[in-house]
């Protein structure tokens, strides 16, 4: 990961470089770049050694400071270690029986545990937790505490939260040690329940992984699959498009909790899903140092059987016997009768092609565009597959759709060596991507914060080499459309300060972009010298641990 962190330094400092001569033509050169070294002036080193010396007196205090954070019991002991670390116990990381214990502390979700006689009853949005006791009172069942929480994990975000089914968390005591409740157990569950929401902003793929799949796999990962997924605003499409990843993350059926009346019955139960920040995992929260490398690893496992399935598809076909590891985008075996033509041109890719390689440094790096229609398309498209093509790419056109099998999608981008795209929720599909790859984000007019906040950092988190290409006002269809002088053009922070309305109806939905090609094409041509870096380490690898 370090060694990844320290090319994108590098990736950026070229882009800098490419800013100050970019009115000079392209030249297409596969040299390897040098930069002169300067020499720090006294100033810098002072501040350097102020800096060692403070970081050695309060380093330790700021260390014991630090909270790592669980959202289940498991690797947290009575003295307080958890994952092998001494620390305080996290908010509700013990609970005894018969009680409800909500961590409201987060900014992003609330999260309540439950443990004992747990019993669900949808038709009046309820969890009840009974609790029996030889206290004599009026009633049957008395009702002694009751939690209210939205298990949607957009806290902060009042109208989109109005939107989210509330559930009643209560707690019943019951007035003699032998009584029933009133609603008896239908289906007795040996495993605890999780339940959270799929409503609010599902649809949209990146709030699909960043609001629900990645929360998920924080707040599931530990049960290692043996939990019950119980799901508010239940949607079959979206049991149908995760359901590769859902199987990976629990062993058991999802509840439908809104429309099925069974009285499901628990001993724990887990209300709300944990999140860390924007598609990405802190593996410091985690209680075995999880993190989204690993996330991306459970993808391949849930990915693999249908990827085979589908080249198997292809193969009953074309009589192609060629099968890829999902892991390395290589051929496992091969028939060496098979002969597939190569295509020269790029191809508009419903059903990704599986790619083959042979070993040769000369191995043609292939990338992935991410197209849109509308909004934030590139309108010149054709001229960039061209351009790359000339650089070297075996170039692949691809638009994801809302009901396009996210398997095809994954081989395609799993399978190449940089993905460029504009700035949108499709750019969510780098968690796709293999670690070392190139993602190159091509950021319109006004969309700076939010495509460096959304997929720039978090691709960084990823391992991946990260490009930012920001375009100039002159490459943005709001060229034409607004005076050179207009803050739309001249002052987009400006127009963003005036809410999200503005800058989602100018920026988002009113802008369209035409890359200057020799613009474009330096920050193409680098994106090609590193895909070829990483290619050609990958096979003298290869090799050595084949000789």
């Amino acid at each position: 990961m370090v060694v990844h962190h320290h090319r994108n330094h590098q990736l950026k400092k070229e882009e800098t470089e490419e800013e100050v001569e970019e009115s000079k033509p392209l030249i297409i050169d596969l040299g390897n770049a040098s930069y002169k070294k300067t020499r720090p002036n006294l100033i810098c080193l002072l501040f350097i050694f102020a800096l060692i010396s403070f970081s050695l007196v309060f380093a330790p205090r700021l260390y014991a400071a630090v909270s790592f954070y669980s959202f289940g019991t498991e690797d947290f002991n009575v003295v307080g270690s958890f994952a092998g670390k001494e620390l305080n116990p996290p908010p509700c990381s013990s609970i005894d029986a018969g009680k409800i214990c909500c961590d409201r502390t987060g900014y992003r979700s609330d999260i309540c545990f439950m443990k004992g006689d747990i019993r669900t009853r949808s038709t009046n949005s309820s969890i009840f937790l009974y609790r029996k006791s030889n206290t004599t009172f009026e009633e049957e069942e008395e009702e002694t505490e009751i939690e209210k929480i939205k298990p949607y994990t957009r806290k902060w975000e009042t109208s989109i939260m109005n939107t989210i089914d509330e559930l009643q968390l209560i707690v019943k005591r019951l007035k003699t040690k032998d009584k029933e409740p009133q609603n008896p157990c239908q289906i007795q569950h040996s495993v605890p329940a999780l339940f959270f929401s799929t409503g609010g902003y599902t649809g949209n793929v990146y709030h699909e992984f960043n609001d629900g799949i990645i929360p998920l796999y924080i707040s599931s990962k530990h049960f290692n699959k043996q939990v019950v997924f119980v799901i508010l605003e239940y949607h079959q499409w979206w049991i149908t498009k995760y359901g590769d990843i859902l199987s990976h993350l629990s062993d058991y059926p999802p509840i439908d909790f809104n429309t099925d009346p069974t009285t499901h019955c628990f001993s724990e139960a887990i209300v709300g899903l944990r999140i860390h920040d924007e598609l990405t995992i802190d593996s410091s929260q985690m209680p075995k140092n999880h993190s989204i490398l690993d996330f991306r690893h459970l993808l391949d496992e849930a990915y693999e059987p249908r990827i085979r399935s589908l080249i198997q598809e292809e193969e009953a076909i074309i009589g192609n016997t060629t099968f890829c590891n999902v892991e390395t985008a290589e051929p496992i075996e091969e028939n060496v009768n098979s002969s597939n033509p190569t295509a020269s041109t790029a191809t508009v890719a419903s059903v990704p092609t599986c790619r083959k390689s042979s070993p040769s440094v000369n191995k043609q790096p292939k990338l992935v565009i991410i197209a849109r229609n509308g909004s934030r398309e590139i309108t010149n498209q054709g001229e960039v597959v061209k351009l790359a093509e000339s650089i070297g790419f075996q170039v692949e056109v691809l638009q994801p759709t809302p009901m396009m099998e996210l398997a095809k999608i994954y081989r395609a981008l799993n399978s190449c060596d940089v993905m460029v795209g504009v700035h949108g929720a499709a750019m969510t599909h780098f968690l796709f991507m293999r670690p070392g790859s190139v993602f190159m984000q091509i950021v319109p007019l006004g969309t700076d914060w939010a495509a460096e906040t959304y997929y720039g950092e978090p691709a960084m988190k990823l391992g991946l080499n990260y490009i930012s290409y920001n375009i100039l006002d002159r490459e943005s269809s709001l060229y034409e459309e607004y005076d050179k002088k207009d803050e739309v053009l001249r002052d987009p922070k400006s127009v963003n300060k005036k809410g999200w309305q503005m800058t989602k109806r100018v920026y988002l939905d009113g802008q369209n972009v035409k890359l200057d090609i020799g613009r474009f094409g330096k920050r193409l041509l680098r994106a090609y010298r590193y895909s070829m870096f990483d290619l050609n380490s990958s096979f003298r690898r290869r090799w050595k641990q084949q000789s």
